[in-house]
């Protein structure tokens, strides 16, 4: 890894190599040699930067948070209209596939929440965000008459969310009979009903 002009470039790479490390092998056993081999730098490397491994995990978690929020956000500005936005946010939330490393990340993750109160409050922000996302989204929608909204914003929100939540799990976990398109059809089935929407 070459030499970066300032500690903020250097620290940035190493989050990136610790991300790709823990989306490739989990977190059950990821040592700092690990990060320092996919960053092609040594463990003291490493150690001089983030001398606790925790406090790189951390850094990782809300990086690859805010990464994944930016990706949602950008994906749902594109289109024109409630129904091209409703139907750009589902299709943002699933993973692309079993290797997905953003979701696999993430759900690595979201795995310390029972342990850690860092990355518990990473992932209810996110949630948290997430709902905020699809209550704008319903909301212009019912404002302009598209939608007829079958429950309160909030409460659609949230289980939009949980639902991709649910199903990417499986999508990552490679169970059979849920990939890409068949939650992402049964997550469209769902938004219909609650928007009222025949065309979503």
């Amino acid at each position: 890894m070459a030499r970066p002009k300032n500690q903020g470039a250097r620290r940035g790479e190493l989050i990136d190599a610790a991300g790709r490390a823990i989306a490739d092998r989990g977190m059950a056993g990821l040592r700092i040699k690990d990060i320092a081999a996919e960053a092609g730098v040594s463990a003291g490397s490493v150690l001089y930067y983030y001398p606790e491994l925790d406090d790189l995990v951390l850094a990782v978690h809300q990086d690859a948070v805010e990464r994944y929020l930016a990706r949602r956000r950008e994906a749902t500005e594109m289109p024109e209209g409630p129904v091209a936005r409703l139907r750009a946010a589902l299709g943002s939330g699933l993973p692309e596939g079993p290797d997905d490393a953003v979701h696999r990340l993430l759900f690595e993750l979201h795995g310390l929440a029972d342990r850690s109160a860092g990355h518990a409050a990473l992932m209810g922000s996110l949630f948290a965000r997430e709902v905020a996302l699809y209550s704008t989204l319903l909301e212009i929608g019912a404002m302009t008459g598209v939608f007829a909204l079958a429950l309160p914003v909030a409460d659609a929100a949230r289980n939009l969310v949980a639902l991709e939540d649910g199903y990417g799990l499986h999508i990552v976990a490679r169970n059979p009979v849920v990939d890409r398109a068949a939650a992402l059809g049964l997550l469209t089935v769902h938004a219909r009903a609650v928007t009222g929407c025949p065309g979503l």
